[in-house]
């Protein structure tokens, strides 16, 4: 039997569910309470950034009590605890983001003040570079907790993944899909196990689909590059097109005020080169966002 670890929340149970079905042998969903579901009134920036969603996790498969993690890659930093790696990532979903609100059909249909709830200083960025004058209201907890907010009046908009939404059967609560470039490996889940775990290595690698593989290579290498942590605000997404990755990425202003964007494209094989570029031929220009 494995053992499966994973958040309590409804959208990471659902994911690690996901990776039990797909594993078809008997698992155990062994779920940990991690710092970033503990604490819930500061932002994840200020905190200790969004590793604090998988250290207990990693702390648990050192430890030999789970024998994987499952995680939403954009939670996971770039460098991993020594005798760990990520074995195999589940065909992507949708990684785009949406707007969500009950009162307004778009974000350009928002009046001016209005209250627009993101726990996200990347989301926060894009946003007042396109609505300056909109209020940013921090905003954690899980989906349900989050919409539940929104539907009671507490705020008249939010920003999500939509990847999230769809994996919970909440699709239809998009009210627009946003052109903002996605958070960095959005839409990814990822499997995490000991590096000398042979079984386990073997059991999750027919789950490994390669586009995917190609797309975070890339992604995860511009955001090494950068060495920008969860308080810069920094985006960034590969498309994998035959054996061709195109890479767009930003890192912008907290503030919305400015941002620099950069474009490449290389053969799948070099998509972690091309990532590594792109990161270092913006660094300098970007070098007052980053949290270096």
């Amino acid at each position: 039997m494995l053992r499966i670890g994973t958040r309590g929340s409804k959208l990471a149970l659902v994911q690690a569910n996901m990776v039990a079905g797909l594993l078809g042998g008997a698992c155990e969903i062994v779920i940990l309470k991690t710092s970033g579901d503990r604490i819930q009134d500061r932002s994840l920036a200020d905190v200790g950034g969004k590793g604090l969603f998988v250290k207990e996790l990693e702390d648990a498969l050192l430890a030999e009590r789970i024998d994987l993690a499952v995680h939403s890659m954009k939670d996971v930093p770039v460098a991993l605890p020594a005798g760990l790696e990520i074995a195999a990532l589940l065909p992507r979903e949708d990684p785009r983001d949406v707007f969500v609100s009950v009162t307004a059909k778009s974000l350009t249909e928002l009046p001016q003040g209005a209250r627009v709830g993101t726990s996200s200083v990347r989301r926060e960025a894009q946003l007042r570079r396109v609505r300056p004058d909109l209020d940013c209201v921090l905003l954690r907890g899980n989906v349900d907790t989050r919409l539940a907010k929104l539907d009671a009046g507490g705020m008249d908009a939010m920003l999500l993944a939509l990847a999230g939404l769809k994996r919970l059967g909440l699709a239809h609560r998009a009210t627009q899909m946003l052109d903002f470039l996605p958070a960095l490996a959005q839409g990814a889940i990822g499997i995490e196990v000991r590096e000398d775990d042979a079984r386990a290595r073997a059991a999750i690698a027919p789950l490994d689909d390669p586009q995917t593989q190609t797309a975070l290579a890339c992604e995860r290498a511009f955001q090494e590059a950068l060495g920008g942590s969860c308080r810069s605000p920094m985006a960034g997404l590969a498309r994998v097109t035959g054996d061709r990755v195109a890479f767009d990425g930003e890192v912008l202003a907290p503030d919305g005020s400015d941002h620099v964007r950069t474009h490449i494209e290389a053969a799948s094989s070099d998509a972690a080169q091309a990532g590594r570029d792109a990161g270092l031929g913006i660094r300098a220009r970007a070098a007052a966002w980053l949290d270096l």
